[in-house]
């Protein structure tokens, strides 16, 4: 299995609010700690796609860009795409030119997001939203396969005999679609044959197992090697040195992130009580010590008949830059070597 982060390069980490100096000195750090999680052996760090006040990470290609000029192993990725409301074109040649920067380090994982921002701001209709997901993966991955590309669609110009350049190193690009939890986006993965990363941030993970076993009949029905199949897991975690500090560290900032969304989208405020019980034996968040969270990870695995990755979301808590260093220095140390054995 393998370990990773994923960061939204969060503005607020070690800020009071985002002036330009401030967001430089995030993404500064936010570099380190891909750097840190390079040297601790980690296998992946995904970088996200938000266009709001909170998150640095609106071209996320150039900040995975940065890190891979810094890193010398680790998988760099987006998570996610917001494919919707991008130009396949586009995405396709920055994450190609990516794969050369790293020397074939790159991925991308392609989704929806869960922000609507995008769609206003680059002149899209929310109401076309599964629309312009679907017209788009097909096309992402038309160039993916091919150099030459005729295609017409209802959301963007036709290309006839086009040349898309330039190519990956790595062939065929690695492509993960991200979801949230509808079975028809497990059952395109399973159907496109595509690595599917399921984001859990709420609720317990067992409960995704149907969906898993939705995504693997659809792949297996489609034709699809099972071994192709690949399941990965996106939830909230932080390791600290014990469970108490990491409860201790990461509650705060967490109710406070979380009740600030949830009046935006109607959620009642975040209580502890809440937070203890998401972050129980079944819950969803991996708040805790190595040997827990390690543990645990394996018992999600299980639950869901066996993942190939796991990545933690951990800087939407306002944790210091020094915590999420450290947390990051205990995952390569302890959880990766714990949950490889």
């Amino acid at each position: 299995m393998e370990i990773g982060i994923d960061s939204f390069a969060s503005a607020s980490v070690g800020n009071d609010n985002n002036t330009g100096v401030k967001s430089a000195h995030a993404l500064e750090q936010l570099l380190e700690r891909i750097e840190c999680a390079d040297k601790a052996g980690l296998d992946v760090f995904g970088i996200g796609e938000h266009h709001r006040k909170e998150f640095l990470d609106s071209a996320p290609t150039i900040i995975l860009a940065a890190a891979a000029a810094r890193t010398k192993h680790i998988r760099l990725t987006s998570a996610v795409t917001v494919l919707s409301a991008a130009d396949p074109v586009r995405v396709f040649q920055n994450f190609a030119t990516l794969d050369l920067i790293s020397k074939g380090r790159a991925e991308m994982v392609v989704g929806r997001g869960s922000f609507t921002e995008a769609f206003p701001l680059f002149g899209l209709n929310l109401h076309d939203y599964d629309a312009l997901f679907i017209e788009k993966l097909d096309l992402l991955l038309k160039i993916r396969e091919n150099e030459l590309v005729t295609w017409s669609g209802k959301f963007r110009p036709a290309l006839n005999n086009q040349a898309i350049y330039p190519r990956p190193l790595q062939s065929p690009f690695p492509v993960w679609l991200g979801v949230g939890g509808t079975p028809e986006s497990v059952v395109r993965a399973g159907r496109l044959g595509l690595p599917l990363m399921v984001a859990v941030i709420g609720g317990e993970t067992h409960r995704f197992r149907p969906l898993v076993d939705l995504y693997r009949r659809a792949g297996e029905k489609a034709g699809h090697d099972p071994e192709q199949l690949k399941v990965g897991l996106h939830s909230l975690g932080y390791v600290a040195n014990t469970t108490e500090e990491a409860v201790n560290d990461f509650y705060p900032g967490y109710a406070e992130t979380f009740t600030r969304i949830g009046k935006e989208r109607g959620w009642p405020a975040v209580t502890r009580s809440h937070f203890d019980a998401q972050n129980g034996p079944t819950g969803a968040l991996l708040i805790g010590g190595p040997k827990e969270i390690a543990e645990k990870i394996l018992r999600h695995s299980e639950a869901l008949g066996g993942i190939s990755r796991f990545t933690f979301q951990m800087d939407n808590a306002a944790l210091s830059h020094d915590k999420l260093m450290q947390s990051i220095s205990l995952i390569g140390q302890h959880i990766v070597p714990l949950v490889k054995q």
